[in-house]
């Protein structure tokens, strides 16, 4: 946690600066993920920014007095909302429609978006691209994404393939993508903006018990995440705290 260059709000996502930025989430779940997978931990620590997805991380930083004090939560969703309106903003004041494109996720996820944001972003135009479902890509897919990315040429991207596979694949394949815009590892909000998962209600997230929500409706996939993995990150932390010692 102690490496971990974390933002501290919201409103430093104002402040980013333009061109090609790859930006990831970090939670509970990925810290621990993170601990015994050297790749996704370099891809974190190396990307350009780095948002902290889960109360947990807050209060961890905190209490581990890490350089980095990230003062709330700054989720995927959160991102997702300010590029996509902050973009739509500059398309409507030149009259320019710019390109969003949406790598990752299902055809049917895909095509929900499609009809979604010009109903949210009239100026902005979508992309999608829908990658093989396996664990790792051949080479030839690997060039057929990376070949999609940079013919489009996108204002912004999204990549949606879960943690940690998403911010491997884009620090892995940094140096190959010829665009020059923001990127963001957002995972799960593909599903929350397609409608096809069910994001907590406010009052949920409010006060950090989102993971709780999603406990509940999804008991089966979501038990080992959560209750484990929530224990699993106290001692994580602890065993950080006591080897600063």
């Amino acid at each position: 946690m102690y490496d971990l260059q974390i933002i501290s709000s919201c409103q430093v996502l104002a402040d980013l600066p333009q061109g090609k930025l790859l930006i990831n989430t970090i939670n509970a779940h990925s810290f621990n993920v993170a601990q015994n997978d050297a790749l996704f931990a370099e891809a974190l620590m190396k990307g350009d920014v780095l948002l902290a997805d889960g109360a947990s991380v807050v209060h961890a930083c905190r209490w581990l007095k890490t350089p980095s004090q990230p003062q709330e939560r700054v989720a995927g969703y959160d991102l997702f909302e300010y590029e996509m309106a902050a973009l739509e903003c500059k398309a409507k004041v030149d009259g320019n429609k710019r390109i969003v494109m949406f790598m990752g996720s299902s055809p049917d996820v895909l095509q929900k978006i499609e009809k979604r944001v010009p109903q949210d972003y009239p100026h902005l135009q979508v992309v999608t691209y829908s990658p093989p479902y396996k664990p790792e890509f051949t080479d030839a897919e690997n060039k057929a994404i990376i070949h999609a990315i940079n013919t489009t040429n996108p204002d912004l991207l999204w990549i949606g393939m879960t943690a940690p596979k998403q911010e491997k694949w884009t620090y892995s394949h940094w140096s190959e993508l010829d665009i020059h815009c923001h990127v963001g590892t957002i995972g799960a909000v593909f599903d929350f903006y397609a409608g096809t998962a069910k994001r907590a209600p406010i009052w949920w997230q409010q006060h950090s018990l989102e993971w709780l929500y999603r406990l509940i409706r999804e008991p089966r996939r979501m038990w080992r995440r959560y209750i484990v993995g929530n224990a699993v990150f106290v001692y994580n932390v602890l065993k950080e705290k006591h080897a600063r010692r």
